[in-house]
């Protein structure tokens, strides 16, 4: 059976949830159909869909921007005309005054499958604004990349709720975004009247690759599967002074500092016995970001085994001994990160300070991991009524 998109459900056969309705559409560079061909193009184009305003994620609509906390202009999209609208800013939850002309809002973005990403709280807020409007509001339901089962990390802590982590799920949660939507609409309360239109084809166990879909890059520094297999743990890196790896060819993938003896800190990596992985000395030079055109030392992260490979853990132990290594060099970012002033980055990614107390207590791998097993349990058995797919 061939994979199908919820977009192209949607304009399939079930064509009728948009009749008579203007559409607000939710959209970003990746949301094409099986033929590269972008959703707002086949909206505009279709003749019987209105579509009255475009909205853009972080990095905006087309890929306008690269970096965090850098705020696209509202204008009009250039290729349909239509009035744009950016969701990364000052302004990251819909307005009234842009809702005006809207009876139904259709959210249709491809997810990474880690929390700290922040298109799925894009999704939320949009599903809030709908409900406080008065309007519909439609998921297109499109493939977790690095798939719909295995789970990962601690579950996020309320006071910790921010832009990149609003509701109380782990690090890596296993869940499409059509399942993430019906969630947040009954779990954790939004409300808004709800529609999901299902993926046919996809499995849980499915990785990217074996969807045959393209892979178009769902934000600039995400360009390849491997990106996202290693980014749920690699993205904590963001709030240390350690490069994560952008500006690269390779960002997540590659880890490093000036600092750094890569033998040495291969040799302590090793000690944690981390599965499916094996590390590779690399020196780089980033052209942008900590570090820019400085040379760097560090590790490449090369998974062998995805069905093993742990991405938390391993990014966990990473920083863990990088830490033990360079006591003097390595330090926690400091505020602000994605809008929030009053907590540490690496607290804020991590939705809890308790991860970062771990490792400052000289906290063994082992040991943080089985921190994570009963709220891990409990998530598992409370997301299960939200599942589509098997």
């Amino acid at each position: 059976m061939l994979m199908k998109l919820g977009l192209e459900i949607l304009l399939g056969s079930k064509l009728d949830l948009l009749q008579h309705l203007r559409v607000g559409l939710i959209v970003n560079p990746a949301s094409v159909n099986s033929h590269f061909e972008h959703a707002a193009d086949l909206f505009h184009q279709h003749p019987r869909i209105e579509v009255t305003a475009l909205f853009g994620p972080q990095h905006g609509i087309r890929g306008e921007t690269q970096d965090n906390m850098i705020e696209w202009q509202t204008f009009r999209d250039e290729r349909t005309s239509l009035p744009a609208y950016s969701l990364y800013g000052e302004t990251r939850k819909p307005t009234p005054k842009m809702l005006a002309d809207v009876d139904v809002l259709v959210f249709d973005i491809q997810d990474v499958g880690t929390r700290v990403y922040t298109f799925i709280s894009t999704m939320a807020l949009a599903m809030e604004a709908a409900r406080e409007c008065g309007k519909r509001f439609i998921v297109l339901d499109r493939p977790n990349p690095i798939n719909g089962v295995q789970i990962e990390g601690n579950i996020l802590e309320p006071e910790f709720q921010s832009f990149v982590g609003m509701f109380p799920i782990p690090m890596r949660h296993g869940m499409t975004i059509g399942e993430l939507a019906l969630m947040f609409n009954r779990e954790f309360g939004i409300g808004c009247e709800l529609e999901v239109a299902k993926m046919e084809g996809w499995q849980r166990a499915m990785w990217f690759e074996e969807t045959g879909l393209p892979w178009v890059m769902p934000s600039p520094n995400m360009p390849t599967i491997d990106s996202a297999v290693v980014y749920p743990g690699s993205v904590m890196f963001e709030g240390t002074n350690i490069s994560e790896g952008r500006g690269t060819t390779r960002p997540f993938e590659i880890i490093g500092a000036p600092f750094i003896d890569p033998s040495a800190l291969i040799a302590e990596l090793m000690k944690d016995q981390l599965p499916g992985v094996v590390f590779r000395p690399v020196h780089f030079q980033p052209t942008f970001h900590k570090f820019a055109r400085e040379l760097c030392r560090g590790i490449q992260i090369h998974v062998t085994d995805r069905d093993s490979f742990k991405p938390v853990i391993t990014g966990v132990a990473t920083i863990s001994a990088i830490r033990r290594l360079y006591p003097g060099h390595f330090e926690w970012q400091q505020p602000p990160y994605e809008y929030v002033y009053d907590k540490l980055p690496f607290d804020v990614i991590n939705g809890s300070a308790r991860l970062r107390e771990q490792i400052e207590s000289g906290v063994s791998v082992s040991e943080i991991e089985d921190s994570w097993r009963h709220g891990l349990s409990d998530f598992a058995t409370r997301r299960a009524g939200y599942l589509l797919y098997d």
